[in-house]
């Protein structure tokens, strides 16, 4: 499981919704969010090599995104079945 911060011009150009849709596509597990601090915040879980996929997708994002960096670390918490949102923090 990683946890994922990503930092850049990555709220407001639909970085959130793009890494859902690749994260399910993935198989992975896990959710994301933004952040206050104008970042986003991502954990996920699955197979190493669908995880090292998404990361790699994360570190370019959506077209409209500019990513400057990605910081992973791994994670241990709980996460349901599937790949979502989560609230703002």
């Amino acid at each position: 499981m990683k946890r994922l911060r990503i930092r850049g011009r990555v709220q407001g150009v639909g970085y959130r919704y793009w890494a859902v849709g690749q994260a399910r596509a993935l198989g992975l597990r896990g959710w994301v969010r933004n952040r206050r601090d104008g970042s986003v915040e991502v954990v996920a879980t699955g197979a190493a090599n669908a995880l090292d996929m998404f990361i790699a997708a994360c570190r370019r994002g959506p077209r409209a995104a500019r990513v400057v960096s990605v910081d992973i670390e791994d994670a241990n918490e709980m996460v349901g079945e599937g790949f979502g949102e989560a609230d703002t923090l």
